[in-house]
């Protein structure tokens, strides 16, 4: 294990014949951080620090790539090495039978895994319920998760999939009909879910939040960022919201996403004061 995730407790979770590590950190509720590509990069660990220190108990589950590895290990100006970790997880990714890519009307099989790990977290941490965000790739997973009743707080953020160009993928996510509706019924009865993505990101087409508000109504509370807002220092085009490209400074248009993030966390599983 990193040293950067030394002061989180790790264990492993198994369910439904599938098995991931997780990293534990924090008190109080429970969250969820679901990793994007390239994994549990040290700017997601920033994040899930961020939200422990909120009052939070963090897990932090590993489901691909390297723990704690750095997407530029060699620093701003190792883009090749950007390019090839990134590539070398996202085909691992694509070919696992735990991940639904390209096809659209579908959940992943792992959101089953994410839901009895939210299950679990429930149970240890007590509270009203459970939060979890996800990124990326895994960013739709927490709009999945909702299909249960301990899901109080999902967060997408810059959820990515399906991936295609086309239209019809543009304007959907990665949901099975069937949990979309699940979903649509807790919005109808004040469940919210929150979601972030900057305006000239091609990966999530605002099309894609115009759908989620089509179909969750004003329960869907989006953020859309200019990509001016997102930092120049990064080593990909703006994309990253709470992580590579979070500008960590008061005032700051990611700054204050992150915060509303932590915020809609604090508030929807009552501890905000």
């Amino acid at each position: 294990m990193t040293a950067l995730l030394d002061d989180f407790a790790a264990d492993e979770f198994t369910h439904d014949g599938i098995t991931h590590r997780y990293y534990r950190h924090g008190t109080g509720p429970a969250v969820i951080v679901i990793a994007e590509v390239p994994g549990i990069t040290p700017k997601v660990i920033e994040f899930a620090r961020r939200v422990a220190t909120a009052g939070l108990t963090v897990y932090l589950p590993s489901l691909f790539g390297t723990d704690g590895a750095s997407p530029s290990p060699s620093g701003p100006t190792d883009l090749p090495r950007v390019g090839m970790t990134m590539a070398r997880t996202l085909g691992k990714v694509c070919v696992s039978r735990e991940f639904t890519i390209f096809a659209t009307g579908k959940t992943s099989p792992v959101v089953g895994w994410l839901r009895a790990l939210a299950a679990k977290a429930h149970e240890e941490c007590g509270g009203p319920g459970v939060g979890a965000v996800g990124m990326c790739v895994t960013g739709g997973f927490a709009l999945a998760m909702a299909v249960d009743d301990r899901m109080l707080a999902p967060v997408l953020s810059q959820p990515s999939l399906p991936f295609g160009m086309t239209p019809g993928r543009r304007r959907t996510i990665d949901i099975s009909p069937d949990d979309l509706a699940t979903v649509k019924v807790r919005c109808a009865n004040g469940l919210q879910v929150l979601g972030a993505r900057f305006e000239g990101d091609l990966m999530v087409p605002g099309t894609r939040f115009d759908f989620l508000r089509e179909q969750l109504g004003d329960a869907f509370l989006g953020v859309e960022l200019p990509d001016s807002a997102a930092n120049p220092e990064a080593l990909i085009p703006p994309h990253s919201v709470l992580t590579e490209h979070l500008i960590d400074e008061p005032g700051q248009p990611t700054r204050d996403t992150l915060d509303q993030v932590i915020d809609f966390f604090a508030t929807k599983l009552g501890i905000a004061g």
